[in-house]
């Protein structure tokens, strides 16, 4: 009799853990900023997209993809030629998400590493398509209307593979090393131009200096020449006393001369003209 019950025990037992793995494996979970699409073993993928939380499916007929469609950043490096030929290193920044209601035609058609399939292409191919339109020059100076172009065409090229870009921005453009050097020696060569602009417009100004100051002294020798013919001795005995109050002055101050000697000849004593 007690055999009896522990052998109805056992496969009740075995029974009830079947059934909670049966029940476990019907049981899946879609976390937040996620959504699910169902495959199916008998009619494929299904149209409808599940939300987040707990949901039953059929065990080994139906399977869950998940999906993240929260937005996610990605760096895609690009070298390619400008309207002039030269040879241009891009990298743009991208933060991409999927559709939601498009997961299921993206499962089909792209399947779970949509991204590694379609954003290099598309980005490589809208940045040559661009970058081409632009001198190397202009790249550096119009680099706002580059990135505005590069962003409308590749955000309406994404869309067509059910994909949202929230942000696209060039984070990095050189050139190569002959249009580099190039610019430098461009920049050294304004620099000197400069230099030079800087000291023929020095001399020009040193000479209208020159000639202002020359100007100046004939006009001087002018006046004093007119003021000598039209003051005649006055002009001259006042120049003369103006001298001899200098020189007194300057005979006052040192100490080896206490008077002066009486009979000294001084401009207080030329002769009277």
């Amino acid at each position: 009799m007690a055999a009896q019950l522990l052998n109805s025990l056992g496969r009740l037992g075995l029974g009830l853990a079947v059934g909670a793995s049966v029940v476990n494996s019907a049981l899946y979970n879609v976390d937040g900023g996620a959504r699910a699409v169902i495959f199916d073993r008998f009619t494929g993928i299904k149209s409808n997209v599940v939300g987040e939380g707990t949901h039953f499916l059929i065990p080994w007929v139906q399977r869950a993809i998940i999906y993240d469609i929260r937005s996610r950043p990605r760096n895609v490096s690009v070298i390619t030629g400008s309207k002039d030929l030269q040879n241009v290193n891009i990298t743009l920044r991208i933060l991409f998400r999927p559709i939601p209601s498009e997961l299921p035609k993206l499962y089909t058609s792209l399947g779970e590493d949509y991204d590694e399939r379609v954003l290099p292409s598309i980005t490589n191919e809208i940045l040559k398509a661009v970058v081409a339109q632009f001198d190397a020059g202009e790249l550096i100076t119009q680099r706002e209307v580059v990135s505005l172009q590069v962003s409308e065409e590749l955000t309406a090229r994404a869309a067509q593979f059910g994909l949202v870009l929230d942000d696209i921005s060039l984070t990095h453009l050189t050139f190569g090393r002959e249009f580099t050097a190039a610019v430098e020696m461009k920049q050294v060569a304004q620099q000197e131009a400069e230099r030079a602009r800087f000291l023929v417009e020095k001399a020009e100004q040193t000479k209208k200096a020159s000639v202002i100051s020359a100007e100046g002294d004939s006009q001087a020798a002018e006046l004093l020449a007119k003021a000598f013919g039209d003051c005649g001795e006055g002009l001259v005995e006042l120049r003369r006393l103006e001298a001899a109050e200098d020189i007194a002055a300057l005979l006052s101050k040192s100490r080896n001369v206490a008077y002066l000697p009486p009979g000294q000849q001084t401009l207080l004593s030329l002769p009277q003209m």
